[in-house]
């Protein structure tokens, strides 16, 4: 107990040495030591990055997330180290609402199949935004956070001790010029009646500065060595920042791509539907589902069901048809694409296939063809070559 007293009373003395060292520096009535050029460039320009950091972070998380609640939400879960309970999108939310209200009026009526497909291309649509919000999370928004919990800490930790070694330093450098001017006024008016003379003493009290003053700079620059290796460290952040951002644009492509795709396909099933709406071939005509059945909840109606017999003329029209090419072109493939009927061709990402187009054809699609195997295939999902 008396070592933790004596231990308290020590820390609140320096404390308090150091807190009269800073307002006199503030009131200029103290001299300050100065850090070199190149220290103060990496301090400022790890502040630019810690603050900058922070405002690309909460920024983000509001495009990503723009409901406060659930970010608070998800703010609360991540602090108490919980997994945060699966919910829905919004696109998801009102495509399972969009399906109800078909069930409801009934899914063979225009109006009910065509609940059902603008439901299901939400669906799509809002899983796609799930991935977008996963993958941003995990290859931007986390390496962000890390480093303003984690390096970040690191450097201000090492940083305010940086800022103790200089106040004790210069409180080294206040004792040692007290302790000379002392000596000096001592030496120029000598009392030769005590007995021991003050100026053995001042010399003493002066050589017990000097060597205060060594410990002080030594231990200050010891401690500038190891924040300007951490703050030398802001650089790589930069890289790393670099790769997650590029990172995250890509995600943005991905999902912006695939939300263009389903909208045109969204797009051509409504004027299918349309157009089977209008036709005076029955009165009990309705839109068909949509092609793909791996978003549907049950098996397609018989309306909407295409069988092999009737896709393969269009395909044989495809291939013996000879229409003018304005121009074939090597193309990179960026994303998978499963073809949703005989007339298109299914991608594999990073493939390299044939493309050209053909007058009258729809600006949004090429004629694609790889060995024997030829198709529509959307541009979005395609990086031309030169």
């Amino acid at each position: 107990m008396d070592f933790n007293v004596k231990k308290l009373a020590s820390d609140a003395g320096v404390f308090f040495t150091r807190a009269v060292q800073f307002t006199e520096e503030k009131l200029g009535q103290a001299e300050k030591t100065e850090l070199d050029a190149h220290l103060e460039n990496l301090i400022t320009r790890a502040d630019g990055t810690k603050n900058w950091t922070e405002k690309i972070l909460r920024q983000t998380e509001v495009l990503l997330q723009p409901n406060p609640s659930a970010r608070i939400e998800e703010f609360i879960y991540d602090k108490l180290d919980k997994k945060l309970p699966s919910r829905g999108t919004n696109a998801e939310l009102l495509g399972q609402y969009m399906l109800e209200a078909a069930n409801e009026f009934g899914p063979g009526t225009p109006y009910g199949s065509t609940l059902i497909t603008v439901g299901e291309y939400q669906k799509r649509l809002g899983s796609a935004e799930r991935e977008l919000l996963h993958t941003s999370a995990t290859t931007f928004l986390t390496p962000l956070r890390n480093f303003l919990e984690g390096d970040w800490r690191t450097i201000s930790k090492e940083r305010r001790l940086l800022e103790n070694r200089r106040l004790d330093l210069d409180i080294c450098k206040a004792r040692l010029k007290k302790a000379k001017q002392a000596e000096a006024k001592a030496a120029a008016a000598p009392d030769f009646q005590e007995t021991r003379p003050r100026n053995y003493v001042l010399s003493a009290s002066a050589s017990a500065a000097e060597h205060e003053l060594r410990v002080a700079q030594t231990e200050f620059d010891r401690q500038a060595e190891v924040t300007r290796l951490l703050l030398e460290g802001i650089s790589s952040t930069h890289l790393n920042h670099l790769r997650c951002l590029h990172d995250f644009a890509e995600a943005q492509a991905t999902y912006y791509a695939q939300c263009h795709h389903y909208m045109q396909d969204l797009q051509r099933e409504l004027n299918r539907c349309a157009n089977a709406v209008s036709a005076p071939i029955s009165s009990a005509a309705v839109c068909p589902n949509p092609v793909s059945s791996a978003f549907l909840s049950g098996p397609p109606s018989p309306g909407a069901t295409v069988s092999s017999s009737s896709q393969r003329p269009s395909t044989l029209a495809m291939e013996q048809t000879q229409l003018p090419v304005t121009g074939t072109r090597k193309a990179k493939v960026l994303y998978d694409y499963d073809a949703h009927d005989a007339s298109e061709l299914s991608l594999l990402a990073d493939e390299l296939i044939t493309v050209y187009t053909v007058p009258g054809m729809d600006p949004d699609w090429l004629v694609g063809e790889r060995g024997n195997e030829k198709g529509k295939v959307p541009v979005t999902y395609l990086e031309l070559l030169s």
